[in-house]
């Protein structure tokens, strides 16, 4: 009997259905000859340290370090009766086909029950980038050898390895330690959770250390002929920061006088450039999570949980947990029967079809930088919408809008930058004229950092001017401004932040290793970790953004540099790739983590916390303090005499205020 062991009951319903296994059994789909049968995710997990000896069901620092010498498993107890037939029918099986998902924690969901259930037998690997019947039968018929993917096992092996270690061990060491301090939370510290709540943390700090400083403005309003057109009063040097703002405010009253005096600007110098942006690539899931956030609001979990659904409900798009956005070259042949699927789901669809260029090869059509997996595109069938709620539906047109602008030239402008002078004053005006749409015809997105600022000019279309060409001064403003604090992370902006972390790491030496590196977390869990610090209360939402608790300041400041540190776990990601490879064995690593953790546990055990305890209001009870602790539901204060009150009061989060421009906002503006 040969068995395929799906990660979902949904992908095990698809594939049965491909495979013609149509008998419904426990647990299963039976066949001829095939039986198709499915995890429902980690059926088993790591044991915990109190299963390595009674010892260490007491959290004290004696008992520490945890260092298991041969790992155990534990079977989840809500599973347990999926994985009684997993482990039955693996017993029968003649060979072994692993459908999970096509990435690391895929490949670990099987093979963890490949060697607790001891099979032995010969094993192949299914490898689906999308779950629509052309994509499953491609698959099937291109089964890989099961050493082709055995190293991802044992990366996601070693990262569930270290994870533990870290996790185990650490949050005893800093709870004890906290407890000692008089903190009654626990202090929870993880491989990538603990760097990651750092950059919200020290981006709370940043704001709150800014110090807004006042700048003034002018903005001047010039015509030739009947247009009018704005420009910007550049202030001399000497009167303006590095960025060009003017802080004095006689010099801007002044300039602003003798330009309305002066009447008249003259042309100085016109340059002319024609830029080309190429497309942006199909989405990776960082991506897209960010570019959602941005325009829907959304957080990082809906946005993948909606991917997940186009995948894996719809079959309207390919696997979603891709980091790459890169398409394979074999894939473009494809590319007709995509287009004519979109056309079926979505008839009005045909005129932007029409002007599609198929001949045109973007820069997402490239074999040297795909990865596991490819960037996320529509599948080669055709997709039902109105099965689709409004947010799938706009996240899908998302997705369909990259893959259609790769078919599109190149969008073309040229960016005129024109200088005059005004009794003695300069002005800058800049315009732009689009030359060609090209993919702006089916994607118009202004991208984050064009969005704000001197926007207005940016998109003004200029008058036909040459050097020595005069302009009437129609209105002079002069805006008093305030600088504005860095803005708070949103859980896209986040994601970013925790994928390009090397623009945070200032040792160069590291900044270099980190640059082709994943940053920290992977695509298939960065919104997890996020979601699990809301949950523990060291993040709290506050309209958009996210900020630290008082939790998250108390724990950053009591654990070592070295764990919070960005540039730490994407070192660690970096070695995670390595053992994929090959080149870095799995004892070897967990051999380093363990000997790591063994220094910390050393190295603080002995070290007194000082830790700013988190004081709320009186009790509504008894009227003592109170003190912030998590609950299912998030973060509340508590009466400190619990549990001899059990007085307790809700944290309400404040909306955020609503965004600024980089370049300030005005003093008097609502």
């Amino acid at each position: 009997m040969q068995v395929y062991l799906c990660e979902k009951p949904s992908q095990g319903k698809d594939i049965a259905r491909i495979l013609g296994a149509s008998q419904r059994g426990p647990g299963c789909f039976n066949g001829q000859g095939v039986t198709v049968t499915w995890c429902i995710g980690h059926l088993v997990e790591a044991a915990p340290p109190e299963s390595y000896g009674e010892q260490y069901k007491r959290w004290s620092l004696e008992q520490l370090p945890i260092i298991p010498q041969r790992w155990q498993v534990d079977v989840k107890p809500n599973t347990a009766a999926q994985f009684k037939i997993v482990k039955a029918l693996l017993a029968k099986a003649r060979e072994l086909v692993i459908a999970t998902d096509a990435d690391r924690e895929g490949e670990m969901i099987a093979r963890e029950l490949v060697e607790l259930c001891a099979y032995r037998g010969p094993i192949k690997r299914l490898w689906l980038s999308a779950l629509n019947d052309a994509s499953i039968r491609k698959a099937l018929g291109a089964l890989r050898e099961s050493n082709e993917t055995l190293l991802m096992y044992h990366s996601a092996l070693a990262r569930s390895r270290a994870d533990w270690l870290i996790g185990m061990n650490l949050s005893r060491l800093f709870t004890v330690l906290g407890r000692q301090a008089g903190y009654d939370g626990v202090l929870s510290v993880g491989r990538v959770q603990t760097p990651t709540l750092r950059l919200v943390v020290d981006r709370d700090r940043e704001i709150a250390r800014f110090v807004s400083v006042p700048f003034w403005i002018v903005d001047v309003s010039l015509s030739q002929a009947v247009q009018s057109f704005a420009t910007s009063w550049l202030p001399p040097e000497g009167q303006a920061d590095t960025e060009g703002r003017c802080l004095n405010q006689t010099a801007a009253h002044i300039a602003s006088d003798r330009i309305r005096a002066g009447g008249m600007a003259q042309v100085t110098s016109v340059s002319t450039e024609r830029v080309r942006e190429a497309a942006p690539l199909p989405f990776d899931l960082g991506t897209l999570q960010e570019v959602c956030s941005r325009r829907f609001g959304m957080d990082v979990q809906e946005t993948l949980d909606i991917a997940q659904g186009l995948y894996e409900t719809h079959k309207a798009t390919t696997y979603p947990r891709s980091d790459c956005g890169y398409l394979p070259e074999s894939m473009f042949a494809e590319v007709p029967t995509v287009l004519a699927a979109l056309v079926a789901t979505e008839p009005s669809l045909r005129p932007v079809i029409d002007i599609l260029d198929l001949s045109l090869r973007s820069r997402a059509w490239n074999d040297g930088k795909v990865t596991a997996h490819h960037g996320i595109i529509p599948t080669l069938e055709p997709a039902n919408l109105a099965a689709m709620s409004e947010k799938e539906q706009a996240v899908y047109r998302l997705i369909r809008a990259h893959f259609l602008a790769q078919f599109l030239p190149h969008h073309e402008y040229d960016r005129t930058v024109v200088m005059f002078t005004c009794a003695g004053e300069a002005l800058r005006a800049t315009g732009k004229q689009v030359v060609v749409h090209g993919w702006h015809q089916v994607l118009t997105e202004v991208p984050a950092d064009d969005a704000e600022g001197d926007a207005p000019q940016r998109s003004q279309v200029l008058p036909q001017m040459s050097e020595g060409s005069q302009c009437r001064v129609e209105q002079v403003e002069l805006k008093a401004m305030r600088t504005q604090p860095p803005r708070a992370y949103t859980q896209g902006e986040l994601v970013k932040a925790m994928k390009t972390v090397a623009k945070l790491v200032s040792d160069p030496r590291l900044k270099q290793t980190l640059k082709d590196t994943t940053g920290i977390g992977t695509e298939a869990t960065r919104a997890s970790i996020i979601k699990g610090l809301l949950g523990r209360g060291y993040l709290i939402t506050k309209g958009r953004a996210v900020r630290a608790s008082d939790a998250a300041f108390t724990l950053i400041d009591a654990v070592p540099a070295a764990i919070a540190d960005p540039g730490t776990t994407a070192i660690w990601e970096q070695a995670l790739d390595m053992i994929e490879a090959g080149t870095l064995t799995l004892d070897a690593f967990v051999m380093k983590q363990s000997a790591w953790v063994t220094q910390l546990v050393q190295q603080y055990s002995g070290i007194q916390l000082t830790i700013k305890i988190p004081q709320g209001p009186v009790c509504p009870i008894c009227g003592a303090a109170t003190r912030q602790r998590s609950g299912k539901t998030g973060p509340f204060w508590s009466c400190a005499r619990y549990p001899e009150c059990k007085g307790t009061i809700a944290i309400e989060a404040k909306r955020s205020a609503p965004r600024k421009s980089k370049r300030g906002t005005p003093r008097n503006s609502g």
